[in-house]
């Protein structure tokens, strides 16, 4: 049996062909996976996401599984200790802003009901289906990412930037990017 056409972004890296094929670009909508995705695509700002990619459970682990409402309540110590783990990416600005980012979360999810709901509004609630037929082809912002980083950050959100909102965007299924050749594009909706 022949591999299915995809994306070429995750190469032949297993970790990487396994996330394209059962997460990235599939709508999501569970608040605590939604988190999880912010904060890792804030610690990828500048990064590539195999490397965040391959240090995703360790972040679960010494994260306490991206629960907001314990980051939220971190100290210099949490922080301290988390700064000295060889498994994470030990970037201070960013854990800073992870704990920053679990107490705006709750907020949000305080004044909107839920995450999902405040985040989707960016997309009218709809996943923005893209018919891209070259990588190069795929932006790396747009409207509907500026005007999300410029809400989050109103909200206090630190490390939401255009471009980290377009990726968390494409992560989350809320835009679909695959391209028209890759089996997951028409099996996500065209």
């Amino acid at each position: 049996m022949s591999e299915p056409m995809r994306c070429p972004w995750p190469g032949n890296d297993e970790l990487m062909i396994r996330y394209h094929d059962r997460e990235w670009g599939v709508p999501l909508f569970d608040d605590l996976k939604l988190f999880e995705f912010l904060v890792l695509d804030g610690f990828q700002a500048g990064l590539s996401w195999q490397c965040v990619l391959r240090k995703r459970d360790n972040f679960r682990n010494a994260m306490d599984g991206f629960e907001p409402a314990v980051i939220a309540k971190y100290g210099a110590d949490k922080i301290e200790a988390l700064m000295q783990d060889p498994g994470l990416i030990r970037n201070r600005l960013k854990m800073n802003a992870a704990v920053t980012n679990a107490a705006a979360f709750l907020k949000v999810q305080a004044e909107y009901g839920s995450f999902s709901d405040y985040i989707w509004q960016f997309t009218d609630g709809k996943t923005i289906v893209n018919h891209w037929s070259r990588a190069e082809q795929i932006p790396v912002q747009s409207p509907e990412s500026d005007a999300m980083s410029k809400d989050l950050r109103s909200h206090g959100f630190k490390f939401a930037g255009s471009v980290i909102c377009y990726a968390f965007m494409q992560a989350a299924g809320m835009v679909n990017d695959h391209l028209t050749s890759c089996f997951r594009h028409s099996s996500l909706g065209s």
